[in-house]
């Protein structure tokens, strides 16, 4: 019986090592493919020369157990582990250029342990929470984009979660303030937003997993491990299989509450260079470097990687697609995409279903080692259909460019006119379609919208900065492109003034759910406008719909008046008062409803045709006409 069964291992090893060399293409994604009765590694090691395997049975420290790979085909190597493996930590190391490199987790280690130093092997089967088979993607619709962070969201004790800061704080159902207002998913049904963008969820290196306690904090731009969830957001960093479950359940749960999951992805840089997989397993391959032989730094954090070479492109290609298929994410948005080159955001779009969306910062930290043509830049996205890029136009002509603190249209400043404009009609100078624009006013970076407001205007009053809000915001949601809101936002959030909050305390980044109450007319304006997008997708883009007609009207200074036609014949009506005044605006000919007047949103007021309707400073007018 032995030694039938140790043929039968020996069989099924040896099928797995000649799929990889008889197949067209290995796969980077099957680095540990696991079996009860044998576990096959794989690893591209480019030109290394000898490469081994270090198995180990904790994940810090102890005595490795080496075995030597064997090459396959095209710089790939295999071997094949008889028994249960599970449970064990495997890092590679390879020999090249005359010496052995320090070991690693895998170039696509998917499990790993505390502080992922090393890769893990386990059954995936067994991450799966219950009845993740029917799990499905939510109707696309009209996308409105919602970004936050674990912690800012959930870390405050007005949250009135269990799991503060974790994954599992986007599972629980109906969680409230001390006000007894929604918070959590509750509110973000409430708000009405159909897609959730988290700061970066995979395994990233700023965060010691062994001292959470200490209650660190980072935006996590930091990649270790580009395709394992974060273990500082998990309830147990030291099992590899949890915080994969977990971050599983968050997905299943969104997507039950109708939202979408987005995750923010940072290919463009490594968290170190010579301490990652990237730079050991392969030394200087995975990143661009300039005539001299230092490392280019595109990102500002160091190095920058190579997009076009074949090995990267086809790990990002495959991440996107881990990520889709195991974890059943439904968009990505790309960290300083300006970084990679346009053939592989091509690749990556290609290589997606259409309604997973796809978008990015249209531009590096500095001039990256490839020619302005090559990059998937904000100007270049005509070369890239599919892909979106954050307009800083629509930005900078609201609240003004965060390189200054000079007012902008949403402060009254009327300079600002023709450009916002231009980006309400959906930036056609850059865009091959609407739908690549995502419209916002402030996100993550930078200061956030109250802050940026009282910097541009420095005594003006709580009033008046609430309404220069409504008004930055109302620009937003209804010019074309896609609307993205900063989490928070929504109930007035300060940071005290930090504009690069990457790792400042708790104290600085939480959102106080008790504003909910306190601004609790402002929450009710935003939520009244997203619904109203979302319910009306006529006047938006689509992903296979005709682009609606804007037309722009005549208004006095200081106030952009837009018309915008469905193809079904209705119209909307928008008036934008960037001006310290009240102004009159041409009514409709014919009668229609009054959506947004005088600070209130979400109404529907009878109007009869003609005549003209005032606007007040610094607030906006919306007219519906069926």
């Amino acid at each position: 019986m032995r030694a039938f069964l140790a043929s039968v291992f020996s069989l099924m090893i040896l099928s797995c090592l000649n799929s990889c060399r008889e197949s067209a293409q290995c796969r980077l994604s099957d680095e540990c493919v696991y079996n009860p009765d044998a576990t096959v590694f794989t690893v591209w090691a480019g030109e290394a020369s000898d490469v081994e395997l270090r198995l180990y049975d904790e994940p810090l420290g102890g005595e490795a157990e080496t075995v030597k790979m064997r090459p396959v085909k095209d710089g790939f190597w295999q071997v094949g582990v008889r028994g249960d493996q599970q449970g064990r930590f495997y890092t590679f190391r390879t020999f090249s250029g005359g010496r052995w490199n320090l070991e690693a987790p895998g170039i696509f280690a998917r499990a790993v342990g505390i502080n992922g130093e090393r890769a893990a092997v386990i059954d995936f089967e067994k991450t799966n929470p219950e009845a993740w088979d029917e799990d499905v993607r939510p109707p696309f619709g009209a996308p409105v984009v919602y970004e936050l962070h674990h912690r800012d969201f959930y870390i405050h004790p007005s949250s009135g979660v269990a799991h503060p800061g974790k994954f599992l704080a986007l599972t629980e159902p109906a969680t409230l303030s001390p006000d007894g207002l929604a918070t959590g998913i509750s509110h973000l049904k409430e708000l009405g937003v159909t897609h959730i963008q988290i700061l970066p969820s995979f395994d990233y290196g700023s965060i010691d997993e062994l001292t959470l306690d200490q209650g660190r904090y980072n935006w996590g731009y930091d990649p270790k491990n580009y395709n394992v969830p974060e273990g500082s957001y998990s309830s147990d960093p030291a099992d590899p299989a949890v915080r994969i479950k977990e971050f599983k359940q968050m997905v299943q749960a969104l997507h039950r509450a109708g939202l979408r999951v987005i995750m923010d992805v940072v290919y463009n840089h490594t968290y170190e260079t010579e301490g990652c997989a990237l730079g050991r397993i392969v030394p200087d391959y995975f990143y661009r470097h300039l005539p001299d032989g230092t490392l280019s730094n595109g990102s500002g954090c160091g190095n920058e990687t190579a997009s076009e070479k074949e090995m990267m492109r086809r790990f990002m290609v495959e991440s996107v697609r881990y990520w889709v298929d195991e974890y059943h994410v439904d968009g990505f948005r790309f960290d300083l995409m300006g970084i990679h080159d346009i053939e592989t955001m091509n690749a990556i779009r290609a290589a997606l279903p259409d309604d997973i969306l796809v978008y990015g910062e249209g531009w590096a930290a500095s001039a990256p080692a490839l020619p302005f043509g090559q990059l998937a830049m904000k100007a270049n996205m005509a070369a890239i259909p599919g892909v979106g890029a954050f307009s800083d136009d629509i930005r900078d002509a609201l609240v003004g460019s965060p390189f200054n603190s000079d007012p902008a249209f949403a402060a009254g400043a009327p300079l600002f006119k023709e450009r916002l404009e231009a980006a309400i009609e959906g930036s056609r100078s850059w865009t091959g379609r609407p739908l690549q624009q995502i419209c916002y006013v402030t996100c993550h970076d930078n200061y956030c919208l109250r802050d940026r407001l009282a910097l541009s205007c420095p005594g003006a009053s709580e009033e008046e900065l609430l309404k220069m809000d409504k008004l930055a915001q109302t620009a937003i949601l209804t010019a074309q492109g896609i609307p993205f809101i900063f989490a928070g936002e929504e109930v007035f959030r300060t940071k005290g003034g930090d504009e690069n909050s990457y790792r400042s305390p708790d104290s600085v980044n939480a959102i106080d759910w008790h504003n909910k109450k306190v601004y609790n007319d402002l929450f009710r304006y935003y939520s009244a406008l997203v619904h109203f997008r979302t319910e009306h997708p006529r006047f938006w883009p689509s992903l296979d719909g005709p682009d609606p007609e804007v037309t722009f009207l005549d208004a006095p200074e200081g106030v952009v008046y837009f018309r915008i036609d469905a193809a079904d014949g209705s119209r909307l009506w928008v008036a934008l008062n960037g001006s310290r005044r009240p102004v009159p605006v041409k009514a409709p000919e014919s009668s229609f409803s009054i959506i947004v007047t005088d600070g209130l949103a979400g109404l529907d007021l009878p109007g009869t045709g003609g005549g003209t309707i005032r606007v007040e400073p610094l607030e906006a007018l919306v007219l519906l006409q069926k």
